[in-house]
């Protein structure tokens, strides 16, 4: 895994120095190599940091010519098919990495086609020195970074924003509706980032970017919505065993892609049944134990390390736990505005980082069970929302919009799932509930100052829940999941790898019949049968958990006074971004123990602290 950088300037300036130190300050990514190329007759620079995974030789040294020398690339990721495509290329090799295949395959195939045939992770920038234009490329899904745009007429990128702090003076506006998009979801979805002007390439995506452009137009080279309604209206028809069988088949063969390195690999493992299933995997296919690592904290009700060590011991891996301190959580938060470098605030970002800093003393390379629920139906609103729907439903639309409306006027201190589900009887659609049981704050445009939301038109044109699993596959998991494990992992320089994304394994699931997924008030069932066949059923059958952590208890206590500098009335005044008084009173009602509110009032923590660190 690596980080990358560059600029393209028409200005006499040292580009080479400019791009070095903006790639320097991405060391994390690719603490084990360095390098610039650049052309000062064309204006442009490319940087690299590597951290060397496969072919630890200078051989694998970026940025990279091609063996034409008309190509220049900048690449961070891995190609897991690397090996196949490399059988197809007749080209002489001077190594034996995967950046090697890939500039090749584009030599040979063009820029689309090219991507089309990777099987993997990436972002990279590549230079035409022929036709003189920049090409910037994101995988499929949308693992790896990559950030984009104009600063004082010089096109720069980079796999993350920090990088452009590297050039003199730079800062720009806050882009207020990508911050009400925070507000509402605590991430900031591609295309748009933090900063006005400054724009994250979407997944599967790429941008060719000529001399003087300075609005280019990415181009979809893959289409997940297409992809997804192709294999949905093409379902399997064989027995439940069979298809079971051939889940294990083709997710065992997504985590075996995943075991190539020249480097030393392991599996988060949290006792979910994700990870649960890759550790399985994993150890399957390897001739020593699996190197597997899981994090508990010791406050009542947050303790998940027992079922990890449980099925640790099970499979016969070589386990390592943290029990983490508070204090040893707290230390992470004011770390945070650096590691994710935009407002970011799935709280589970503290625990995905400790996890990920532990498993870097002992290894290079973690495997995770990320895109398990989206795939297979794995979140609470994917199993309830449709029944909960249909009883709401049976109230007229102005009685249970009253009911909604007084019930939350009322000081509640009901479970955070009943609260969620005052709220979201006020939706007049299936569209609406989805978007409310998803929402952090459910009116955005009343709290951030200068801004207007642009939900975009959608139909439902398949059953609630498989929607919901599209829709979350679309947005949440790429804007949430993937940049909180990206970052974590990558800010100790770890890489993360990620079975369940392969595209045969996620045609496998939309291809399933929505029983395989979603069963008995259950979800997972065909993830379960395949576990069931390996583990004892009393080490998998538990409610789903997540990655929680006591964060009520904390603002309550050791943060308190962290947090009540951040929420200063004054203070949001001064800067108006966010009208204070609904901040205030999550606030007042968080302190008062209603842990409902700890979403909403960390989600305007983290923008603080991120505001506080620029």
């Amino acid at each position: 895994m690596c980080g990358i950088a560059g600029i393209w300037s028409s200005k006499a300036v040292d580009l080479e120095k400019i791009a070095g130190d903006m790639a320097n300050r991405l060391t994390h990514r690719g603490p084990d190599d360095q390098g610039v190329w650049s052309d000062a007759q064309a204006g442009i620079a490319l940087a690299h940091r590597r951290l060397s995974i496969i072919d630890l030789s200078s051989a694998g040294h970026q940025p990279m010519v091609s063996a034409s020398e008309r190509y220049v690339l900048s690449y961070n990721g891995e190609i897991y098919n690397f090996q196949i495509l490399r059988e197809q290329l007749d080209t002489p090799w001077c190594g034996s990495s995967d950046t090697e295949v890939l500039l090749a395959a584009i030599e040979a195939w063009g820029v689309e086609k090219a991507l089309q045939t990777f099987n993997g992770m990436f972002a990279f920038a590549l230079w035409d020195r022929k036709e003189q234009t920049l090409t910037l490329a994101r995988d499929r899904i949308g693992e790896k970074p990559l950030y984009y745009g104009r600063w004082k007429d010089e096109l720069i990128f980079a796999s993350e924003l920090k990088a452009f702090k590297a050039l003199d003076e730079f800062a720009s506006a806050i882009n207020r509706d990508a911050l009400l998009h925070y507000a509402r979801y605590s991430y900031i979805a591609a295309p748009q980032s933090i900063y006005e002007g400054i724009n994250k390439l979407e997944a599967g995506h790429y941008v060719t970017i000529p001399q003087g452009e300075h609005n280019p137009k990415p181009q979809s080279y893959w289409s997940l919505s297409e992809q997804m309604q192709v294999a949905s209206s093409n379902r399997y028809t064989a027995p439940e065993d069979e298809l079971v069988g051939r889940l294990e088949e083709v997710l065992g063969g997504a985590v075996k892609k995943r075991l190539i390195a020249d480097v030393p690999l392991g599996s988060f493992l949290s006792g979910g049944i994700d990870s649960t299933a890759i550790t399985l995997l994993m150890q399957q296919q390897s001739l020593r134990p699996v190197k597997s690592f899981s994090i508990g904290f010791d406050e009542v009700g947050f303790d998940e390390a027992p079922h990890a060590k449980a099925i640790a011991n099970y499979l016969k891996t070589e386990h390592t736990e943290l029990y983490v301190t508070a204090n040893q959580a707290l230390d992470v938060i004011p770390k945070l505005p650096q590691i994710f470098d935009e407002p970011f605030a799935d709280s589970s970002q503290i625990p995905t980082y400790l996890v990920a800093a532990m498993a870097k003393e002992h290894v290079t390379v973690a495997l995770s069970g990320d895109g398990g629920d989206e795939l297979f139906g794995g979140y609470n609103r994917h199993i309830h929302a449709p029944g909960l729907w249909k009883k709401i439903q049976l109230m007229p639309y102005p009685l249970r919009s009253m009911a909604a409306h007084f019930l939350g006027t009322l000081p509640i201190r009901s479970s955070g799932h009943r609260q969620k589900l005052m709220q979201a009887m006020d939706a007049r659609t299936q569209i609406e509930f989805y978007q409310s049981l998803c929402s952090i704050w459910h009116e955005p445009e009343s709290l951030v100052i200068g801004a207007s939301e642009r939900i975009p038109e959608q139909s439902l044109d398949k059953p609630f829940a498989e929607w919901m699993m599209q829709q979350d596959t679309l947005t949440y998991l790429a804007g949430d999941i993937l940049t909180k494990v990206d970052r974590a992992a990558m800010g100790v320089s770890l890489e993360t790898r990620i079975p369940f994304l392969d595209p045969e394994v996620m045609n496998f699931a939309w291809q399933l019949p929505a029983e395989m997924k979603i069963r008995d008030g259950q979800g997972k069932w065909i993830l379960r049968q395949l576990l069931y066949r390996h583990i004892p059923k009393e080490l998998i059958d538990r409610p789903k958990a997540g990655f929680a952590l006591p964060l009520g208890q904390w603002l309550r206590g050791s943060l308190r006074e962290w947090a009540e500098a951040l929420l200063d009335e004054s203070l949001l005044r001064q800067q108006g971004y966010w009208r204070p008084e609904p901040i205030l009173s999550a606030w007042k009602e968080l302190l008062k123990g209603n842990d409902f509110m700890e979403a909403r009032v960390w989600n305007v923590l983290m923008f603080q602290s991120w505001l506080e660190s620029q």
